[in-house]
């Protein structure tokens, strides 16, 4: 018994020898494998040299990162206009506080357009007798101006006629006084000049009944023109009315 046991000691301990010389003869074999499979890179290297690129690359084109300071002065007032937004409505988002500021920029822009265009528009067709829309818009118009400073040479009757034809019945009234002032200085009731006002001409009338009707005709004229109500067909043919009924008076 003791024999069998001394012979499987014996075969036991040439057994961890065969396999650890087997083991270590892979390990050695794969090493070598290993380094035989590198290339080792003799050449000799180039150091390569460069200049100073941050002038080269000083653009702005070349600032990814931008701030305050580096930024036009238009990207400065939406900065500050969105950090006003933020702050006046209590805005946690930079974001949103952007989206607000660029809507309410656009809303300005829109405002701004449309009140030169409102301004644009009152100041050429408030112009005195210089622009007239109508039918005949192409048609020369003699400066209001210059009829004040010409009444007795004018020839009211056909530019009441051509301002009616066009539709512009407040210009058509603003003749029908001159023309009334025209006849009156010509009857010598009043003393004309393009200074004076509708108060200097009614303390200069003396007839009771030709201050009432110059009176309504004034009011009249004052309401309708310096007021710059539009009237229409029917209102005007009143004021028409009233203006040559002084007239024919006057001349009879």
């Amino acid at each position: 018994m003791s024999r069998y046991l001394y012979l499987h000691i014996i075969l036991l301990f040439f057994g961890i020898s065969l396999n650890s010389n087997a083991a270590s003869f892979d390990e050695s074999f794969y090493a070598k494998s290993i380094q035989d499979s590198v290339y080792i890179d003799v050449e000799p290297i180039n150091k390569r040299e460069y200049n100073d690129l941050r002038e080269k690359y000083d653009g702005n084109e070349f600032i990814y990162e931008r701030t305050a300071e580096n930024s036009g002065w238009w990207t400065r007032f939406k900065q500050w206009l969105s950090d006003l937004f933020k702050e006046l409505f209590n805005i946690n988002s930079d974001a949103k506080a952007a989206d607000i500021t660029d809507i309410a920029l656009k809303i300005f822009y829109v405002v701004i357009f449309l009140l030169v265009v409102f301004f644009i528009v009152k100041a050429i067709i408030n112009r005195e007798g210089y622009w007239v829309f109508g039918k005949s818009s192409d048609k020369s118009i003699i400066p209001v101006a210059d009829i004040e400073n010409n009444i007795f040479e004018t020839n009211f009757i056909t530019l009441i006629k051509n301002a009616e034809n066009n539709g512009n019945y407040r210009l058509a009234i603003r003749y029908y006084y001159l023309w009334l002032l025209k006849t009156l200085s010509e009857a010598e009731l009043i003393d004309y000049d393009v200074e004076k006002t509708n108060s200097d001409y009614y303390t200069e009338i003396k007839s009771e009944n030709t201050r009432k009707e110059f009176s309504y005709t004034s009011y009249l004229y004052n309401y309708i023109w310096y007021g710059e109500f539009d009237i229409d067909n029917t209102q005007f043919e009143k004021a028409k009315t009233a203006f040559t009924q002084f007239l024919n008076s006057i001349k009879t």
